[in-house]
C-alpha cells in the first residue's frame, strides 16, 4: 500500500511538473537536440558495473570485477583503485601510469562487462503502469516491452518521453518510427529520471 501511494504520487508529481513546463507543447523526436551542456563525454563508470581491466601479455595483472557501492575495485599489484566517476579512457590512462612501478611501458586498456541498471517510469495507456529498471542504453521500445506493451486504448502516434535535465522537454514519437527505427528515433536512449508516457 505505501509503494502504490508513492508510486502514484510520484506520477503525479511527474505529470504536473511537465504539464507546468510544457502545457501540452511537445517536439518531434526529429527535431530534438540535446542540449551541448548534457552531451556526455563518454561513459562515466559507476558503482553496480563490472568492468574489465586487461594489461598486454600480462595476465596476472588482469582482472575483472564488479564496481562497490564505495566506487571502488581491487587490482592485482595496486589493491583498491578508485573507479567511479572516470570514463573507460581515463581509468586505463591512470593505471598505465601506476603499473609503471612493475613493468615497463604498460598498455591497459578498460571495457564496460555489464553497466548498472537505471529505472525509468512508464505511464499512461500501457497494460501495466509502472517504475522499472532498464539497462543503460535501453531504447524506448525497451521501456514499453517491460510494462506490457500498448493498452487496446493506447493511440501508437502519440508516445511521449519526458525528461527534466537539463530542462524539461516533452519529445513525441510514433509507433512507426519506434518499430523501424526511423531517423533519431532508432538512436534515441533513454536516461535515468525519464518518464515514458502512452497517451
Amino acid at each position: 500500500m505505501w509503494m502504490t501511494r508513492n508510486f502514484v504520487l510520484g506520477v503525479w508529481g511527474v505529470l504536473a511538473t511537465a504539464s507546468c513546463a510544457n502545457t501540452g507543447a511537445y517536439v518531434p523526436v526529429d527535431q530534438y537536440t540535446e542540449p551541448a551542456d548534457a552531451k556526455p563525454l563518454g561513459y562515466v563508470i559507476q558503482p553496480g558495473d563490472v568492468v574489465q581491466i586487461r594489461v598486454f601479455n600480462q595476465p596476472d595483472m588482469s582482472a575483472r570485477a564488479r564496481v562497490r557501492d564505495d566506487g571502488k575495485i581491487s587490482v592485482p599489484f595496486l589493491n583498491d583503485v578508485v573507479v567511479a566517476g572516470l570514463t573507460p579512457n581515463v581509468l586505463a590512462q591512470q593505471l598505465q601510469v601506476r603499473l609503471k612501478d612493475f613493468i615497463n611501458a604498460p598498455v591497459v586498456t578498460v571495457s564496460l562487462e555489464e553497466t548498472r541498471p537505471f529505472s525509468v517510469s512508464v505511464i499512461g495507456e500501457v497494460l501495466k503502469a509502472g517504475v522499472y529498471a532498464i539497462p543503460s542504453n535501453s531504447v524506448v521500445l525497451q521501456a514499453l516491452a517491460a510494462a506490457g506493451g500498448f493498452s487496446q486504448y493506447a493511440s501508437r502516434d502519440r508516445i511521449f518521453v519526458v525528461r527534466d535535465a537539463p530542462q524539461p522537454v516533452r519529445i513525441r514519437f510514433t509507433y512507426e518510427q519506434l518499430a523501424h527505427a526511423e531517423g533519431k528515433a532508432g538512436t534515441f536512449k533513454l536516461r535515468a529520471g525519464d518518464t515514458v508516457v502512452v497517451e
